[in-house]
């Protein structure tokens, strides 16, 4: 066999197994919460603009921008945002632990904003770490509740 058949072989082998990831190796054992279409639109849509206010919030920090990020944080992602969210008409369909894990990641976004505003006042390294870190916290309460959870 010839290198550009090998690797034509290897790219197509690759590309497969790249876009199975993880669904190729066991079944899908998340909680299926099951709720009206309607909620489950609105849902996604909330879910995708978390990503996008994600988004939004390191563009900013990679700017040096840290009050934008935080006014992105809690406009988007914080306790703030419940209401933009429809959060209480959602949480009904939602079992107690799933919902929890939405409060904290909303709760996680609102403590980012105030570490954020802290870092402005203490600049360097610690600072910065403090800063992640807190971001990180939003992010690992958005990947405890899909690791757990479905609603399709």
């Amino acid at each position: 066999m010839n290198s550009t058949a090998r690797n034509g072989r290897f790219g197509l082998l690759l590309a497969v197994t790249l876009a199975a990831g993880p669904a190729l190796s066991q079944e899908d054992s998340r909680e299926l919460v099951e709720m009206p279409r309607m909620m489950q639109q609105h849902m996604l849509a909330n879910m995708r603009d978390h990503l996008v206010a994600l988004d939004e919030i390191l563009g900013f920090l990679a700017e040096g921008n840290v009050n934008a990020a935080g006014k992105i944080a809690e406009s988007r992602l914080g306790m703030s945002s419940l209401d933009l969210h429809g959060a209480s008409h959602i949480a009904k369909f939602m079992p107690d632990a799933m919902a929890d894990a939405g409060t904290e990641m909303h709760r996680a976004a609102s403590r980012f904003v105030i570490t954020a505003q802290d870092a402005e006042l203490a600049p360097g390294k610690d600072a910065q770490h403090a800063v992640y870190g807190a971001l990180q916290e939003v992010t690992s309460a958005c990947n405890a509740c899909h690791q757990a959870y479905r609603i399709r």
